[in-house]
């Protein structure tokens, strides 16, 4: 099966809502989870993977997403931020909020 279709071109730095398949018992349910994206990993499509931050309830959570999972339904990007590297852990201990670039929501 080739990769999901519905993944857009993501950049570090983009907030994007993931929405997984998570199976309980003999059921399935879609998942959303929103994030800023701070790291993107893997060499070939096969092995690529985001990492997602977000805060929840005052705790830094982070979820590592391999895209060429079927799990993921799709992912929509929410936010840019222009970044100037191809890693974002300083976002970890830093309150400063990342600078949008002007983007039309769709």
């Amino acid at each position: 099966e080739a990769a999901t279709p519905t993944i857009p071109a993501l950049r570090v730095g983009n907030t994007v809502r993931v929405y997984q398949k998570i199976k309980e018992g003999d059921k399935t349910r879609t998942q959303m989870y929103e994030g800023l994206i701070i790291a993107m990993g893997g060499q070939t499509k096969h092995t690529r993977t985001i990492t997602v931050r977000k805060v929840s309830d005052g705790i830094g959570v982070e979820r590592i997403f391999p895209l060429s999972s079927p799990l993921i339904e799709k992912i929509v990007i929410t936010r840019i931020a222009k970044v100037r590297r191809s890693k974002l852990h300083y976002v970890r201990k830093s309150k400063k909020q990342l600078k949008e670039k002007m983007v039309e929501k769709s």
